[in-house]
């Protein structure tokens, strides 16, 4: 899973990077947690437009968002059967904004001692993670955009810490992942893990705290 990320380049180079309109100024956020606002890219009237969701996917038939599971995560591999995440997968595909994200290896069998490794590019260039939202409305009719990161399995870099990593996109594929238009076996092409070089594991000692929130 992908349950801690980072966005620290300024954002200059990140508008640069993304190619979307706005020209938002946003903090450098250290450790991007569940539940807080989080910065994305998607289309809006066939421009790319970047935008604040709630991280933690609330599909639109939730009633009551207390009583349904926190939904960080969509594994590639079922997006399109499960009810929660199939119409979205289809018509609301997004990119969550990143330049590295967090993974612990076990150093037992048990797996209470864990290392954390930041996870990044080898020039420290920005990552976009593949995502999906949804407009959620609540019994009282407010609305709030919610949004959950793909996963898929992880390719021979990652795999060494974890089984599983964030589905990422490289800009030659944005325009694809991001229109409702792109063919059902496109999109499923898109859900492969990101090949083996492209990244490099960072030991740490400890997550950088991020002093936003």
């Amino acid at each position: 899973m992908c349950g801690r990320y980072a966005i620290t380049l300024p954002p200059d180079a990140v508008r640069a990077y993304f190619q979307y309109k706005d020209q938002p100024n946003f903090p450098p956020r250290t450790d991007v947690r569940p539940t807080q606002p989080v910065p994305i890219v998607r289309l809006e009237q066939g421009e790319r437009r970047f935008g604040l969701v709630r991280w933690g996917f609330i599909p639109g038939f939730v009633k009551n968002e207390r009583e349904f599971p926190l939904l960080i995560n969509a594994r590639a591999e079922t997006v399109f059967e499960k009810p929660s995440f199939r119409n979205a997968i289809k018509r609301r595909r997004c990119l969550f904004i990143a330049d590295g994200f967090y993974e612990w290896q076990a150093l037992d069998a048990k797996g209470k001692k864990k290392r954390p490794f930041l996870i990044r590019r080898p020039m420290q260039g920005p990552i976009a993670l593949g995502g999906i939202w949804e407009c959620w409305q609540n019994a009282e009719g407010s609305e709030i955009d919610t949004a959950a990161i793909l996963t898929t399995s992880a390719n021979a870099t990652i795999s060494a810490i974890h089984d599983r990593m964030p589905v990422i996109l490289e800009p030659r594929d944005f325009d694809a992942w991001l229109s409702p238009d792109t063919p059902h076996l496109n999109v499923v092409r898109l859900l492969q893990p990101l090949n083996d070089e492209a990244l490099e594991l960072v030991p740490l000692d400890t997550v950088p705290k991020d002093t936003l929130f």
